[in-house]
């Protein structure tokens, strides 16, 4: 059983999923309408009773999580978070209300999981799609045929931000609308030609603002009562009748739907004139279903994180031999020094694959651009704080370690920096490390242990243990090398 938390810039949302053999299926939700986007200030800021409002939807997700025997947690946040200033500061305290980590997706991520929970729900498995989720902070654009993702992008576009600027206080009129149709076109412009007609045979829409629509256009009798352009125009002509939010009255639309729905009708619109979309089709999946079927593959060893770190490695033209000595060398060094838990284990091993990625721009200085690429590439899979961790390993892996900061303080992390960094050395120094020819220990300081006559054949280690001795005092840890 798994459970998926999606912290989005309109609503959070939970849902509580088993796995029964074929599919997934959903057992709890709940959702809080609570708008986090619309608490972001004009500096960017979530203000203090957004912030609070969050804490307490995030306390109550919490006991229906207690409530559950559950296998795995995922908790994900979106736009909001993503852009918020103050984000970093905040996030320790949304994580000590909910109960588990709370990772930051890239835009990028975010489609790909929607796509996968999209592709869960459709029956026909060699179908070429178009996935169309319209949030409150963001736009996510997606291509795939079947289950495979051929295309994702995301849009800095969002319900709640295109309704504060266009359609203030909640008054609706003909001007405003064109006007944030217009606009948002102009976002999707440049994008249009990737996502043309010839790549896909059928367009959908998964955020809970499509559906929205689906059901006014379906219970009010509007237009054709499809998702349909006609159908959508139709929509938009009874708003703007009505001239105001407050004063819309649609069969099936909730209330705290209204304006969302508004500036979600202007996005999609103009989605659909500038991508050539006559009809989509609501699906009633997306994110979350996406975040338990991740889950689901994670459980039975398929974790997509490992297909990314190979591709990427390809794609910079990686020696996999080496990549692979330094990885598995370093994760038996690693828990050699006995880790507090497995928490680094996995991002050491793909630090170790991709510490020289860096070389395919310079190999002067290939560790900082390593960083930089391991940090900001689309990395299918991974959080953003998965990537700053991997990030902080390659850059640490060569060179001094004051650059590290306040990052060594935590014991695991220094123990898989000091791993790595020797996995590399004794790579460059022809030594296997792993057969029993190196003891390594990390308390309140650093034991290394090599066979004597290891250091006799290979005369360079002895310089550069040096180095690497001088390198962690720098940091105040003494470095003790023991002959045997």
């Amino acid at each position: 059983m798994f459970a998926a938390v999606d912290l989005g810039s309109n609503s959070f949302r939970l849902h509580i999923g088993r796995h029964d053999g074929e599919t997934i299926r959903v057992v709890k939700s709940a959702r809080d309408p609570i708008r986090l986007a619309a608490g972001l200030d004009s500096k960017g800021y979530l203000t203090d009773q957004a912030m609070q409002t969050a804490l307490e939807s995030l306390a109550r997700f919490r006991g229906i999580l207690q409530a559950h025997a559950l296998d795995a947690v995922r908790v994900v946040a979106t736009n909001t978070l993503r852009v918020a200033k103050n984000a970093p500061a905040f996030l320790p305290a949304a994580e000590k209300a909910i109960g588990y980590p709370i990772e930051i997706i890239s835009g990028e991520e975010e489609g790909r999981l929607i796509y996968m929970g999209v592709a869960s729900a459709l029956p026909a498995p060699a179908e070429k799609r178009l996935v169309v989720d319209i949030g409150g902070g963001s736009t996510e654009l997606i291509l795939g045929q079947g289950q495979d993702i051929q295309k994702v992008e995301s849009f800095s576009i969002g319900t709640v931000k295109q309704s504060q600027s266009f359609f203030p206080g909640g008054r609706i009129d003909s001007a405003a609308f064109e006007a944030a149709i217009l606009s948002a076109r102009s976002l999707f412009e440049d994008a249009a030609p990737s996502y043309d007609r010839q790549y896909w045979t059928r367009a959908y829409g998964s955020s809970g603002t499509i559906r929205a629509m689906s059901e006014a256009i379906t219970r009010n009798a509007i237009g054709d009562g499809e998702l349909s352009l006609q159908s959508l125009e139709e929509l938009k002509a009874r708003l703007i009748s009505y001239g105001s939010t407050g004063n819309i009255d649609l069969v099936g639309v909730k209330p705290e739907r209204i304006a969302a729905m508004v500036g979600g009708l202007a996005i999609l619109l103009a989605i659909m004139q500038e991508l050539g979309i006559t009809t989509l089709k609501a699906v009633e999946a997306g994110l979350r279903m996406g975040v338990l079927w991740d889950l689901q593959l994670r459980a039975t060893k398929r974790d997509r994180r490992e297909q990314s770190v190979r591709d990427f490695c390809r794609r910079f033209h990686v020696d996999d031999e080496r990549a692979a000595r330094v990885a598995g060398t370093a994760l038996s060094l690693y828990m050699q020094t006995k880790p507090a838990d497995d928490g680094y284990v996995k991002s050491l091993y793909w630090s170790g694959l991709l510490h020289e990625v860096g070389m395919a721009v310079s190999h002067t200085g290939y560790h900082k651009h390593g960083a930089y690429l391991v940090e900001n590439a689309d990395l299918p899979g991974f959080t953003t704080r998965e990537q700053r961790v991997m990030s902080a390993m390659v850059l640490a892996h060569k060179g001094n370690l004051r650059k590290l900061g306040e990052t060594l303080t935590d014991p695991d992390f220094a123990k898989a920096v000091l791993s790595l960094r020797l996995a590399v050395l004794f790579m460059h120094s022809r030594i296997e490390a792993d057969a029993g020819e190196v003891r390594l220990r990390m308390k309140s300081k650093i034991e290394l242990e090599l066979r004597r006559d290891r250091v006799a054949e290979h005369p360079t280690i002895s310089y550069w243990l040096e180095k690497e001795r001088e390198s962690w005092s720098d940091v105040g840890m003494d470095f003790v090398l023991r002959l045997g």
